[in-house]
């Protein structure tokens, strides 16, 4: 997620130590390595994922708490450091310097692959600006896991990303996915789904929409049909967990029979 600075992110800042410095260890190539890891089932990591968080000189995480138990659960021991929208300003001239003495740099996020609606974008363009390497490690992804099965047309496709918290703003941006020639995805909060499907059953109540939660985990659900009528469900049956939302184009193909 990449919501904006906290008011009090110069103290945050200043609370952040400064890393120990690492030695450069050869262990892999020096770089920036873009990790992807689990959105949910733990064992939906890739070989090359976990030889990279192995042999990393620094993996570079949002919750240091978080991707511990990542770690723990595959046995690897990694120098684990917190970057994120709160300290991220301090860590990348610290990060860009150990690379650039030759040193390896992981990248993850909490899920999925890092800089996509997480954080990271702004060490990947310094990184690239330095003219230093970068490396992307595929795997684990909510936005294609939803829209492979969603049953949706996948190509082209639009991604927004989360879902604005005003009801303004939200509107808009559904607005402007309704009127797609193609199927839009977007994270949302299980808090304003119910919300965020009134606004498109009150505009298009027979538009097809998928809504996919708790991607590969214990209770994974994929619900699909008309806005109106998950409008109706979800707001009997409030959902839990992580969802993505998938809206079908305003002209769907005649193959699309659901």
């Amino acid at each position: 997620m990449q919501p904006g600075l906290d008011p009090n992110a110069d103290q945050v800042l200043q609370d952040t130590p400064e890393p120990e410095l690492v030695t450069p260890s050869a262990r892999l190539n020096p770089g920036l390595h873009l990790v992807a890891t689990p959105i949910g089932n733990l064992r939906d990591i890739t070989l090359r994922a976990l030889d990279t968080l192995r042999t990393a000189d620094i993996v570079a995480c949002e919750d240091t708490r978080h991707s511990g138990m990542l770690l723990k659960h595959h046995n690897i021991r990694a120098r684990l450091i917190s970057l994120n929208e709160h300290n991220e300003a301090l860590r990348i001239p610290q990060l860009i310097e150990h690379i650039r003495q030759g040193g390896s740099v992981a990248l993850i996020s909490d899920a999925g692959m890092p800089t996509v609606s997480d954080p990271g974008q702004r060490l990947v363009g310094a990184t690239v600006g330095a003219g230093l390497h970068v490396e992307g490690i595929p795997g684990p992804s909510a936005v294609l896991t939803a829209l492979a099965a969603s049953g949706l047309p996948t190509t082209p496709f639009y991604f927004g990303g989360f879902l604005p918290h005003k009801k303004g703003a939200r509107t808009t941006e559904l607005t402007a996915a309704l009127q797609r020639d193609c199927t839009s995805v977007f994270f949302e909060s299980p808090y304003r789904l119910a919300d965020t499907l009134a606004i498109l059953a009150e505009a298009a109540p027979d538009r097809r929409i998928v809504v996919a939660r708790e991607l590969t985990k214990k209770f994974e659900e994929f619900r699909r049909g008309p806005a109106g009528i998950l409008l109706s469900h979800y707001q009997t049956k409030p959902p839990k967990g992580e969802i993505t939302l998938l809206i079908a184009p305003v002209e769907p193909p005649k193959w699309l029979t659901w």
